[in-house]
């Protein structure tokens, strides 16, 4: 016997019924199907027997498929009604391929939970090609037979061969049956492979041939995409009532921990190019940022003084950081000089932002531009972008997002100013 035949008739084969035509789609949805053809496309065919399969395929002259070990089998009637029986042979794979395979199903979680499922998994189907183990047919494996004296695939046997890559796609687990293993005698095999008692002994590591490794990556499906961004970051465990080490605050814990998962989720964001991401904070500029969330009032304490700012000096921080992160940090601490092209820069965008009777009477120290009496103000950012602040409770906080106009700017600061004009501006 050859291994193209079922030597012990362990695994009689199944009977698929014939499938309606196939006009308007594809032969092969599913990348075990593609490879099937791609096996069938890569012998050197002639194309006419090509064409002419592919046209009786999708016309529907493939009757019933019998697939068992080694073989499948149709009879396909030609355009004139003559009927035809055309076998493909497959190579079974050997005993110890299909242990090795199995190990490697048992091994992880993931293969024999899909299997399990009844579900073929494509990564399985990767590592057994990495392994040496060839499920999917190669060049020439697929070989012809048929009674129309044909020595080479002819229309029959093609036709055969397109109508198996519409029953791969339905049911990847006749790719096993066709090398050699029933999917219910299979899967029984697994089970008792994953509740036997281990041996102790680590299975010896066999070698892959690296062209045999290569070559397989040509029929290997391509990676998913990358799930889409989470709408917000996740939410922090609760750590109330549980046992906490000497020295832990599992208060703060809870809060760092939140404060973790938004970091993450701008991390996220910025290796998707969706964020821009911020440079490397400081422990002072760190501490603002753990302040953003709802923190106890311990923790909160706790940040007021790693900040260097106190408590009201965090607040207003808090503010900055969530108007523009890093950057606006640095222009609510920074008191710079603005010279030369930078400042003409900036008194020409003051002079076209208003009409002459319109523009406000400003103040200027350094970067920062008050307009008199109004309690509002614009601070000038290193990259040319306008801040709004405005006085409240004898300080200047800020009153929005940055940009180049400074009228625009200007109008957010003013947007219900009633606190009083800090002293000094």
């Amino acid at each position: 016997m050859s291994r193209y035949d079922d030597e012990d008739g362990r695994d009689a084969g199944r009977t698929l019924a014939a499938l309606p035509p196939a006009r308007g789609r594809a032969f092969a949805r599913s990348w075990w199907g593609r490879a099937w053809l791609r096996a069938l496309e890569d012998a050197a065919l002639e194309a006419a027997a090509v064409k002419a399969g592919r046209r009786l395929a999708r016309a529907g002259g493939v009757g019933a498929v019998t697939v068992r070990p080694g073989r499948v089998t149709a009879v396909v009637r030609d355009p004139s009604g003559a009927a035809h029986r055309a076998d493909v042979l497959l190579p079974r794979l050997s005993d110890e391929e299909w242990a090795r395979f199995e190990d490697l199903a048992v091994e992880q979680a993931g293969h024999m939970a899909a299997l399990l499922d009844r579900e073929l998994p494509p990564h399985l189907m990767e590592d057994a090609a990495v392994a040496g183990i060839e499920l999917l047919p190669g060049l020439g494996d697929l070989d012809p037979e048929c009674d129309c004296g044909a020595w080479d695939h002819c229309g029959h046997t093609v036709a055969l061969c397109h109508q198996v890559a519409r029953l791969l796609d339905e049911d990847p687990f006749l790719l096993l049956l066709v090398r050699g293993r029933d999917k219910d005698a299979f899967l029984a095999e697994l089970h008792v492979r994953s509740t036997a008692e281990p041996s102790g002994a680590m299975p010896p590591a066999t070698g892959v041939d690296a062209a045999e490794a290569w070559a397989a990556g040509e029929i290997l499906p391509p990676l998913p995409e990358l799930p889409g961004l989470p709408s917000t970051p996740g939410a922090s465990p609760s750590f109330a009532g549980s046992p906490a080490a000497p020295g832990m605050d599992p208060a703060a814990l809870e809060h760092l921990a939140g404060r973790t998962a938004v970091e993450a989720f701008r991390l996220l964001a910025a290796s998707r190019g969706e964020t821009r991401a911020c440079a490397d904070l400081t422990a002072a500029q760190d501490a603002v940022r753990l302040a953003c969330g709802p923190a106890p009032a311990a923790v909160a304490e706790r940040l007021a003084v790693g900040s260097g700012r106190g408590r009201d000096g965090l607040m207003t921080a808090v503010l900055a950081w969530r108007t523009g992160g890093p950057a606006a940090l640095a222009v609510l601490d920074e008191d710079r000089e603005v010279e030369g092209a930078a400042l003409a820069r900036a008194r020409a965008a003051l002079e076209t932002a208003w009409e002459a009777d319109e523009r406000p009477v400003f103040h200027r120290s350094g970067n920062r531009w008050t307009v008199q009496g109004e309690g509002v103000q614009l601070r000038l950012g290193r990259e040319g972008h306008w801040w709004p602040y405005r006085g409240e409770g004898g300080r200047w906080v800020p009153a929005g997002g940055a940009g180049p106009d400074p009228a625009t700017a200007l109008a957010s600061a003013r947007w219900d100013v009633t606190a009083p004009v800090p002293e000094g501006s």
